[in-house]
């Protein structure tokens, strides 16, 4: 990481999800007080003072997610799977409110899967199944496909190829506290002391970069304009890189 720059202040003590919404390209932080957008002039707030444990971009403007309504009342506790149709300023639950907080969800294809202390899948957002999982997911990501989703677990890297119902582990992968897709075969993770690594084979090999962040809160994997980005939320600032190797932080 290049040494003499400061990024901007987070918005929040806990960051709990990071990506950029594919329509326009905002970076955005799903935080313990709300949903915000990493401006030019630094964080906006979006919508209502909710606790994000759960985030995942969908679509251009489509968000899902799940946690605590905090001192909004008009939502339950916990929330359930709630969606913003429009870009995080008004959101709606689907299902599951007073029951579930899911601390990480993911679309994959049709299906949506999520854990709150078991794997649940949904196909219509409102009626769920359960799943096996052999260890508790820290982290889901499906690819944007929809054919491979992978999670991260304490006893290691799983992937499944039809959405939740079966899992493999990945020989050979090192242990990642966070993953994420950048594309149909490109993923990138880092491990809870702070060491990136990326797989280019649809995850089924990876390899370290030799780059090491501080301890994540949060990470993404996308493809932009420029190609590859990864985003790393740490305790006080985002990181970016086009590699994997080299992060700079980014000031708004």
């Amino acid at each position: 990481m290049s040494a003499g720059v400061k990024g901007a202040a987070l918005p929040a003590a806990h960051v709990h999800g990071v990506g950029r919404d594919p329509g326009d390209g905002t970076l955005l932080l799903a935080t313990h007080e709300g949903l915000y957008r990493f401006g030019p002039s630094g964080p906006t707030k979006v919508g209502p003072s909710i606790d994000l444990m759960g985030f995942a971009v969908a679509g251009p403007g489509h968000y899902y997610a799940s946690g605590h309504p905090n001192t909004v009342r008009e939502l339950p506790q916990p929330m359930g799977l709630i969606e913003s149709t429009d870009s995080g300023t008004t959101w709606t639950v689907l299902s599951r409110g007073g029951q579930s907080d899911f601390h990480t969800l993911t679309p994959a294809g049709g299906t949506l899967l999520a854990f709150d202390g078991q794997l649940r899948r949904t196909t219509d957002r409102r009626t769920w199944s359960t799943a096996s999982i052999s260890g508790e997911p820290r982290t889901l990501a499906s690819n944007p496909a929809g054919e491979s989703v992978l999670a991260t677990t304490r006893d290691g890297l799983l992937l499944s190829k039809d959405q939740g119902v079966t899992w493999t582990p990945v020989a050979g992968a090192p242990p990642l506290l966070q993953v994420s897709w950048g594309d149909d075969q490109t993923a990138a993770g880092v491990t809870s002391d702070g060491a990136v690594a990326i797989s280019t084979d649809g995850a089924q090999t990876w390899r370290l970069t030799g780059a090491r962040v501080a301890p994540p809160q949060a990470m993404s994997a996308s493809m932009t304009t420029a190609g590859l980005e990864i985003l790393v939320v740490t305790g006080t600032e985002v990181l970016s890189s086009r590699d994997g190797t080299r992060f700079t932080p980014i000031s708004g």
